[in-house]
């Protein structure tokens, strides 16, 4: 599969600022194999339960429910692909705790409507884009069977990007949604660059010991 240069040109326009380095150093450690897998197909979970959740939320939007009834299904079937991998290289998959990126970025979310959900649908599309570019950092980097699997889900993980930003743009006016792009970037890139304890797909850089 060739590299979707356009598709991350775009993700890299949209983030804030790139995976440091130090993040990748660890995901590509032999011994972190498990807990990388084991991490993204908690995303994979919760981006499908996220999907789900939107759709009893807010029924009326049918655009939305749409678009999100085929997300949740994608989701699920790559949390599907992550646990038969897993499997496959003797991984059990077992319960860790999350990173704090996901509530990091919720924390910044207004409570009353539209604004609630113009928020969640731009933390939406943060969390995909960035999904999208460490898959695309990390593919090089692993061996061949799970660097395959990352690039066969960058597509996917820029399509879902398009389709949260685009439904954010429909409910606000341009000025309004960047002012609000604005806020989330600057949340997202300190969870992003601020040192972590525990490495997990959406941690930053691990500063100590590694928690498993």
């Amino acid at each position: 599969m060739s590299k979707p240069a356009a598709l991350l040109d775009e993700i890299d326009a949209f983030l804030p600022c790139a995976t440091p380095d130090a993040w990748v150093v660890t995901a590509r450690r032999p011994d972190q194999e498990a807990i990388l897998l084991i991490d993204h197909a908690n995303c994979e979970k919760k981006a499908a339960a996220t999907a789900l959740g939107l759709m009893h939320r807010y029924t009326e939007n049918t655009v939305l429910l749409n678009k999100m009834s085929r997300l949740a299904r994608e989701e699920l079937r790559h949390f599907e692909q992550v646990v038969k991998l897993m499997t496959s290289r003797n991984i059990s998959y077992r319960s860790v705790s999350a990173s704090r990126y996901a509530q990091g970025l919720h924390k910044g979310v207004r409570r009353q409507e539209p604004g609630r959900l113009i928020d969640t649908l731009i933390i939406g599309a943060l969390i995909e884009a960035r999904s999208c570019e460490r898959f695309a950092r990390l593919a090089p980097e692993l061996d061949d069977e799970l660097g395959e699997f990352y690039r066969s889900l960058l597509k996917s993980e820029a399509r879902h990007f398009g389709d949260y930003l685009r439904l954010a743009e429909g409910l606000c006016s341009k000025g309004h949604l960047a002012d609000r792009l604005d806020h989330f970037r600057l949340l997202e890139a300190d969870l992003v660059q601020a040192s972590d304890t525990e490495f997990r797909f959406h941690s930053g850089p691990v500063s100590s010991a590694i928690s498993r």
